[in-house]
């Protein structure tokens, strides 16, 4: 062996690395936020696994449909809500009023809980609104083009046509108790968005 052996303060350094868990490390960790996301453009903000199904969609069942809620909280309040584990409640993704910004909570292959029907849950992704349904200046335009981009290629990835039949509101999923997206949503301008998207 040639050159001079390792000091003990760098085997040391090495093993603890080594102890380390591979998600501690940053390059596994931006890999594992590219690798949870279905849509590139969005952040991973994980519900808690209290929140929603595990499941293998489409195997276990055939997506259908896209449900547009309005979060009636803030974009902040809203990942929070998902995030505890008391709220059972999630959706697949969040949209920010202010600028569009898009958060995943809940895997496409998963079942989030946010249409309040089990049937609807199993077959469609869950979209939450930054916003409430009676103010309309939540609806920015960042937020109709972002989600319609969003839902325009969660509508091709599943082969679900881009029409109101399967790009429905919460108010319309059977059973439903909740009035979202509500009256000022405005589902002519979001449709030929994501029909142009």
């Amino acid at each position: 062996m040639t050159g001079p052996l390792p000091s003990r303060r760098r085997l040391l350094k090495g093993a603890a690395l080594a102890a380390l868990p591979s998600a501690l490390l940053p390059t596994a960790r931006a890999q594992a936020q590219a690798r949870a996301v279905d849509y590139p453009l969005a952040e991973w903000r994980p519900a808690s696994t209290s929140n929603y199904t595990g499941s293998n969609r489409p195997s276990t069942y055939p997506v259908r449909y896209v449900v547009v809620h309005v979060t009636q909280e803030t974009y902040t309040s809203t990942l929070s809500i998902f995030g505890d584990p008391q709220k059972k409640v999630s959706a697949h993704y969040v949209v920010r009023s202010a600028d569009g910004h898009i958060a995943q909570c809940v895997r496409e292959t998963d079942v989030a809980w946010h249409a309040g029907n089990w049937d609807y849950n199993t077959r469609s992704i869950g979209i939450e609104h930054e916003g409430w349904v009676d103010r309309p200046e939540y609806f920015t335009h960042a937020l109709y083009e972002q989600s319609a981009r969003l839902t325009a290629s969660v509508c091709d990835r599943y082969g679900i046509p881009k029409d109101r039949a399967h790009i429905i509101g919460h108010h319309e999923v059977p059973g439903a108790d909740h009035t979202d997206p509500g009256p000022y949503w405005d589902w002519v301008r979001y449709i030929r968005l994501v029909n142009f998207a």
